[in-house]
């Protein structure tokens, strides 16, 4: 890996994700640039990292006119993280889309890392669980996103299934998933793309050794697949796009070497 590179360095990067489509974006706190595309089919695996989202069923509700939960921010924030990752280190990331799998997909045992957006809607059935459990247990990463208050009690919920013993940890400052790459010396002063709860970040270790392995990561009060997404547009604030995409950056890099 590259050594980090200051702020400036993201901030040209983000300018640089992609052309400006201030005209697409509508609400920031809810809306989308432009209608969601039908996910394409998944590209083959051929050793390069790819982002990797996840499709779920839904336990109940829906969003934003019956658009996937699971599907929040597809696919622009995918391609943005992969294009920031492909300047700062020496990943060399598929760039052109990301692959959508269920938990039950064997597919999806290629690839080390996976984000899941708004778990507060997730739900499994009995081959979601033992994939889940399967991933997770072979080094898989999964990082929950896009969520705030009770949705953490379903994320809970549905971890419990996969692992009846595993235990939700928070975080402090001094984690070296904070420090993997860049030095993110206070997580906590994150702000999220919509106010009212503080953020916080909690991880689940393998074997519930805290010292080991994280295999779960969840941005609690947190959405940091907003400020990816919308990051080429100017309509959130450079420096709260440039610190979403250090906790994506850090994420990644804790995954590929943990």
């Amino acid at each position: 890996m590259r050594a980090p590179r200051r702020h400036i360095a993201v901030v040209v990067l983000l300018l640089a994700v992609g052309t400006a489509a201030v005209t697409f974006a509508q609400d920031f706190f809810g809306g989308r640039r432009e209608p969601m595309p039908e996910p394409a089919g998944n590209q083959p695996y051929d050793g390069r990292l790819t982002f990797v989202r996840l499709r779920y069923t839904m336990g109940f509700g829906g969003r934003r006119g019956g658009e996937p939960p699971w599907a929040h921010d597809y696919p622009t924030a995918d391609t943005h993280v992969m294009k920031i990752l492909n300047e700062l280190t020496l990943t060399r990331p598929r760039l052109d889309g990301s692959n959508v799998y269920s938990l039950a997909d064997p597919e999806l045992h290629n690839h080390p890392i996976a984000y899941m957006s708004e778990p507060g809607f997730w739900t499994m059935d009995e081959d979601e669980v033992k994939g889940l459990r399967a991933y997770l247990s072979k080094g898989g990463f999964i990082m929950f996103d896009d969520f705030r208050g009770t949705d953490f009690d379903n994320l809970q919920d549905q971890m419990r299934l996969v692992f009846p013993a595993g235990q939700w940890v928070e975080l402090d400052p001094s984690h070296p998933i904070f420090h993997s790459f860049f030095e993110i010396d206070d997580p906590h002063t994150m702000t999220p793309p919509y106010g009212g709860m503080a953020p916080a970040f909690f991880a689940m270790f393998e074997n519930n050794d805290r010292n080991g392995r994280i295999i779960a990561m969840a941005n609690v009060n947190n959405d940091l697949g907003e400020y990816w997404e919308f990051s080429d547009t100017g309509y959130a604030p450079v420096d709260l796009s440039n610190e979403a995409y250090k906790f994506g950056v850090n994420y990644f890099v804790y995954a590929l070497t943990h």
